[in-house]
C-alpha cells in the first residue's frame, strides 16, 4: 500500500487544522496510525490520494446506506443545485421530506429540520426542558449524542451519579443537570427518577447504541424506559441519528415497537449531506417557535441540496426495500469473521443488528459501556492496521459501528474474510 502522499497531506494539514483533522477520530490516534486522505468514492469503495482502493465499512459513519456517489441521489442533487444552493426561505421539498419522515414513524406528527445530529439533539433537549419546566436529564454511559455541552459528561465514582464534564470548556453547572445510568439498566433509571422526583425533563437514549460500538437493548429495556417516563411525566427521547432508516424503513422504535416522545434523526435522511431533524407529537413540537415560545433557528436548516439528497435516498429505500438482503449479507460477514478468528484462537464477540455491527476483541458479552471497555484495544489497533494494508477500511476505533450498504456484494465479503484469514498475530 502506497502512503507517501497521505503522510505529506497530514503534515500539511497539521499546520492549519488542529490535529490535522476536522473531527478527532479521523486522526487514527486510537489505532496507532496516520490518517488516509480520500480523493474519491464510488459504491462500496474509497480511493485515497496515493491511489489505494479500499472496501469501505465505515460509509461516512453510516449515512451512505446506498453506497458512495449513488447516481440517483447525485442526479437529484445536481438538478436542485442548478436552481440555487441556499435560500433561507421555505421550499416545497422541505415539506416533502418532513412528510416522508412522518409517514415512516408512528411517533412523529411534525418535524423540525436542522443541520446536524448534534443540533437535533440540542433542540430536543431544549424542547423537553421547555415543555416540562424541568432542568435535569438522564443519559446513558457510553451513549454519544453529539458535542452538546450538557451531554459531554462522564460518570463519577458511582454507577448513578451527577455528571461531571468530560471536556474542558463544559461548565460544571451544565454537566450537573445531567444524570447518568448504565446502558441496559432500567432499574438505575427508576432509582434516579425516584431520587430526583419531578426534576427530570427527559431520558435520552440510543435505542441501539452505536457509539461504544454496536450494543443492542436487552429484552424489555426500552419498554420499561417508556413506562417509567410515562409514569413520571418525563419525556423519552430516542436518538436515532444512526439507527434511523438503517435497520428498517423507520427506526429502531419500529423494530422494538416502543414509541418515544421525541426522535432525533440525521445521517441517512441527508443521503451523505449534512442534516438533522427532531420530530414528535404535535402537542410537543408546536411548542417550538414561531408557533410556541421555545426558540430554535438555523440559517441552513432545510437546505435544499441536503433535502433533495435525503428525499432521493428515502425514495430508493422505500422502493428497493434492501433491508432483508443487507441483514443477510451482514450476518454472513459476521459469522465468517467469528469463525476465522476462532480458528486463530482470538477471543471475540460480535454485536450485530441489520446492516450494523461491531467486532469486539473481548470474550464476554458486550451489553454496556463497562463490558465494551474490557475489549483489547491494542489488538484492535493491530487488526485495523492489517486490514488497512489489505485495502479494507474499517472504523479507526474499537468503539464504533461498522456498516454495509446496498453496494456491498458477496465479492466484497469474500475479499474481507480472505484478508482476515491472512492476519498474522
Amino acid at each position: 500500500m502506497k502512503n507517501s502522499k497521505n503522510m505529506q497531506l497530514f503534515k500539511q494539514a497539521q499546520k492549519v487544522i488542529p490535529g490535522g483533522v476536522n473531527s478527532p477520530v479521523r486522526a487514527f490516534k486510537s489505532v496507532g496510525a496516520s490518517p488516509i486522505f480520500i480523493q474519491k468514492a464510488k459504491g462500496a469503495y474509497l480511493w485515497d490520494e496515493d491511489g489505494n482502493r479500499y472496501i469501505d465499512y465505515c460509509l461516512s459513519w453510516g449515512p451512505l446506506i446506498l453506497g458512495h456517489a449513488d447516481r440517483r441521489v447525485l442526479a437529484e442533487v445536481k438538478k436542485n443545485m442548478a436552481n440555487g444552493t441556499s435560500y433561507g426561505i421555505p421550499t416545497a421539498i422541505e415539506t416533502q421530506l418532513a412528510e416522508m419522515i412522518v409517514a415512516a414513524f408512528d411517533s412523529i406528527d411534525k418535524v423540525r429540520l436542522v443541520s446536524s445530529g448534534t443540533e437535533a439533539v440540542m433542540t430536543a433537549i431544549r424542547l423537553a426542558r421547555g415543555a416540562t419546566g424541568r432542568d435535569k436529564i438522564i443519559k446513558f454511559i457510553g451513549c454519544y449524542h453529539g458535542h452538546v455541552d450538557s451531554l459531554l459528561v462522564s460518570a463519577g465514582s458511582g454507577l448513578m451519579t451527577l455528571g461531571t464534564p468530560s471536556s474542558p470548556g463544559v461548565p460544571k453547572d451544565f454537566a450537573q443537570n445531567t444524570l447518568l445510568a448504565p446502558y441496559n439498566d432500567a432499574d438505575a433509571v427508576e432509582r434516579l427518577l425516584a431520587k430526583y422526583a419531578g426534576q427530570v425533563a427527559a431520558v435520552i437514549v440510543e435505542p441501539v447504541a452505536g457509539n461504544m460500538g454496536t450494543v443492542l437493548p436487552e429484552p424489555g429495556f426500552l419498554k420499561k424506559l417508556r413506562n417509567l417516563c410515562t409514569k413520571n411525566k418525563t419525556l423519552l427521547i430516542f436518538d436515532e441519528v444512526i439507527s434511523g432508516f438503517r435497520l428498517c424503513y423507520g427506526g429502531a422504535q419500529t423494530v422494538y415497537k416502543v414509541k418515544p416522545d421525541l426522535t432525533t434523526l440525521g445521517k441517512i435522511i441527508g443521503g451523505g449531506f449534512p442534516i438533522g431533524a427532531v420530530g414528535g407529537k404535535a402537542a410537543i413540537m408546536d411548542k417550538l417557535s414561531p408557533q410556541g415560545s421555545i426558540y430554535q433557528a438555523g440559517t441552513l436548516s432545510g437546505n435544499p441540496v441536503c433535502v433533495a439528497a435525503g428525499i432521493a435516498t428515502l425514495k430508493q429505500l422505500r422502493a428497493l426495500n434492501p433491508y432483508k438482503k443487507l441483514g443477510s449479507l451482514t450476518e454472513r460477514l459476521c459469522g465468517g469473521i467469528c469463525q476465522t478468528l476462532a480458528a486463530k484462537g482470538i477471543p471475540n464477540t460480535i454485536n450485530q443488528i441489520g446492516s450494523m455491527f461491531t467486532l469486539f476483541f473481548n470474550d464476554a458479552a458486550v451489553t454496556d459501556y463497562d463490558t465494551a471497555a474490557k475489549s483489547d484495544t491494542k489488538r484492535y489497533a493491530r487488526y485495523f492496521q492489517h486490514m488497512l494494508e489489505s485495502e479494507i477500511y474499517l472504523p479507526p476505533s474499537q468503539f464504533e459501528a461498522n456498516f454495509l450498504s446496498a453496494a456491498h456484494t458477496e465479492k466484497h465479503l469474500d475479499q474481507t474474510l480472505k484478508a482476515i484469514d491472512k492476519w498474522k498475530l
